[in-house]
């Protein structure tokens, strides 16, 4: 069963979308090939005050491991702010990244 998780940082302020690029590209390296995690992404709201990370797991129990307290507070001062993290059932998935 595939988990995803929708982790959201939230500003009064809009996020600086070429900071956002360079946390996406300083933090890349520790997940790739990372045990059970399919994949990544960094994602930047319309209103730019929503800078929001996704992923999708091989299984909750993998999920729930990485989101540790320690991760959380690592990713506050990152972001500045506190993350919503949410865990998605992912009931369907369309993969195109082989076609």
């Amino acid at each position: 069963m595939m988990i995803g998780v929708l982790v959201t940082f939230t500003q009064t302020d809009k996020f600086d979308r070429s900071t956002l690029a360079k946390i996406a590209s300083e933090l890349r390296a520790p997940f790739e090939g990372m045990a059970g995690l399919r994949f990544k992404s960094f994602m930047l709201d319309e209103d730019g005050v929503h800078a929001r990370n996704f992923y999708l797991w091989d299984g909750e129990e993998k999920a729930r491991a990485f989101f540790t307290a320690e991760i959380v507070d690592k990713v506050t001062g990152i972001y500045g702010v506190p993350p919503k993290i949410e865990y998605l059932d992912i009931v369907g998935l369309v993969d195109n990244s082989g076609a």
